[in-house]
């Protein structure tokens, strides 16, 4: 199980199966999942794949965080997320109701989840695959350090890589 965060407004918690309901309220949103591909039509096959992303199983310190705000535990506001990827690479998301975008609340927990991956798991690279038509995603990933990689094909579909090595991060002590 994953640890909890609390970042200057915002509690990261592991999720859970209690927030199935609330995962699949936002799927349902359309331009939540505007560009990502998914069972979003099928409502059986919706509710079993949240459900199988959040039991993982997934290596320590790796996982979803629902996103609260520090205030209001109880408010779902979205997930952000650290899954192994393809070998040394770990994938960094996020993922937001609507009414939470142009907050900065998807750079603020995605930030503190990155800080995690790189100084207390110390991947080797972080990276983050986004459509090419999600300007907003593609913010965030710079904000939060992210560098583009460039065009990469996902599943035969463009997705623009951004990413973050270990090796060009510098950490005070």
């Amino acid at each position: 199980m994953s640890e909890t965060f609390e970042t200057s407004r915002l509690l990261l918690r592991p999720r859970t199966l209690a927030d199935t309901e609330n995962c699949l309220a936002m799927d349902r949103e359309p331009e939540v999942t505007r560009f990502v591909k998914g069972p979003w039509a099928d409502p059986v096959a919706h509710r079993a794949f949240v459900e199988a992303r959040t039991r993982g199983p997934w290596p320590s310190g790796h996982g979803y965080w629902t996103i609260s705000p520090l205030t209001d535990p109880e408010t779902f506001i979205g997930w952000v997320l650290l899954l192994p990827f393809e070998s040394p690479r770990t994938e960094i998301g996020w993922r937001l109701r609507r009414q939470f975008w142009r907050q900065g609340i998807a750079s603020e927990a995605a930030a503190h989840i990155l800080r995690h991956a790189v100084v207390q798991l110390r991947l080797a690279e972080v990276v983050a695959d986004i459509h090419p038509d999600n300007a907003g995603s593609m913010k965030v990933a710079n904000r939060i350090g992210l560098h583009r990689v460039g065009p990469i094909d996902v599943d035969g579909d463009v997705a623009i890589r951004f990413a973050l090595k270990s090796s060009d991060v510098r950490v005070r002590s």
